[in-house]
């Protein structure tokens, strides 16, 4: 069955890391997505893996996966007519380059919409469209860090740890970007008309920590890190050392889960009664810590998997698609190879599906052309004047 998106025609104009990230989750959902690449990308992916890298052609980019690629010199007139006219045949267009840049290419909002004014145009960008930052340079930790998410991950007066790149790039980046996409498209159901889509890091990282301002406007969030029951203040939501030195998850927070919990490391139900007293924390997770300490990771999980006491092994990246729960579940999959996340969320009648691996730069070039309703003469003359390249 197809999924949720079949019928949809996406244009991305290929960049890095969030962008490809929200096209990767359309197609998933069942879209065809078409990745524009450049076309220097075309030797770049031909070449050696510095090259690839620079080029953002990695060959085992899982994020790449389940599109067609076509090369486009967007400094050529006749590159950029391309573009255009694949854009007033599709649905939406993702693209991720600095404010102002699609519209030096000839390829911003204002020329893509005259062309289809039902296009639903998605910029994607670290600091947005506007504001003092949004014409400099930025990465994930400095999106992150301006909303106001990273401080609060300071632990034991070091600096503050980023989750990796996962909650500027892809939880505030390309997941909102898919929000903000797909929010567009129900309400051109209504209008039938499309609209820009201005998706910054900064505000999807802000809007996440929309809980921890509502906790502090009560008094019940401290900034001050390591004081918190979400930041590993509590023994009853923290991690654990065990005696392998690997590590468990515990989230016990409601009274009746933590006593199960302080049952099975056979601690006194004293600890339960004090659960609320913050002052007396730091000491009772010491005391969890030094019984966590006296089993392995095989151990406690043969022990307490499958209990309410609310635990799961901290799993490596290879050792999470073999555990039971996610093997039952398909949570992930072999694709050319390649072990991966699956496509999720899950559907009931129209499931989500991942259809091949990445491609090679441009590889797709004419038969997308042709696809989109190009003829053949029309490509001939692309190809021969370099507009567009077909490896």
């Amino acid at each position: 069955m197809p999924g949720p998106l079949a019928g949809m025609r996406v244009i991305e104009l290929q960049g890095k890391g969030p962008g490809p990230f929200a096209a990767m989750v359309l197609s998933d959902l069942g879209a065809e997505v078409v990745r524009v690449c450049r076309t220097q990308d075309v030797a770049a992916d031909a070449g050696n893996g510095a090259a690839r890298m620079i080029a953002g052609q990695r060959r085992l980019d899982t994020v790449a996966r389940g599109r067609r690629s076509i090369a486009v010199d967007l400094k050529n007139p006749a590159g950029v007519e391309t573009v255009l006219r694949l854009a007033g045949r599709a649905d939406m267009l993702l693209e991720g380059y600095r404010p102002g840049v699609a519209e030096r290419l000839g390829v911003g909002p204002d020329a893509c919409l005259e062309r289809n004014p039902k296009l639903i145009y998605g910029r994607l960008t670290g600091w947005g469209q506007d504001g003092p930052y949004a014409h400099t340079a930025g990465h994930d930790v400095n999106y992150v860090a301006l909303a106001g998410a990273l401080d609060p991950l300071r632990r034991d007066h070091r600096p503050p740890a980023p989750p990796l790149n996962l909650l500027g790039d892809y939880g505030g980046g390309g997941m909102l970007m898919v929000v903000g996409i797909l929010a567009a498209l129900v309400e051109r159901g209504v209008s039938g008309r499309g609209q820009v889509v201005d998706a910054a890091m900064v505000d999807g990282v802000a809007l996440l920590t929309t809980v921890l301002h509502g906790l502090r406007a009560e008094g019940l969030w401290s900034d001050t890190p390591g004081e918190n029951i979400l930041d590993l203040a509590a023994p009853f939501y923290n991690v654990y050392e065990t005696s392998d030195g690997r590590y468990v998850s515990i989230g016990c927070g409601e009274p009746q889960f933590y006593a199960q919990l302080l049952d099975a490391l056979g601690l006194s139900r004293d600890l339960l009664a004090r659960q609320s007293e913050q002052a007396h924390w730091a000491a009772d997770v010491e005391t969890v810590a030094a019984v966590f300490r006296t089993k392995t990771l095989a151990e406690w999980t043969s022990l307490l998997e499958g209990t309410d006491v609310c635990f799961a092994p901290a799993l490596s990246l290879a050792e999470a698609p073999t555990h039971p729960h996610n093997v039952a579940r398909g949570t992930f999959v072999e694709v050319d190879g390649i072990v991966q996340p699956n496509a999720a969320p899950r559907f009931s009648r129209t499931p989500a599906s991942l259809t091949h691996g990445p491609v090679p730069a441009g590889r797709d070039t004419e038969a997308v052309l042709r696809d989109w309703g190009l003829s053949g003469d029309e490509i001939d003359v692309l190809l021969k004047d370099g507009a567009v390249v077909q490896p």
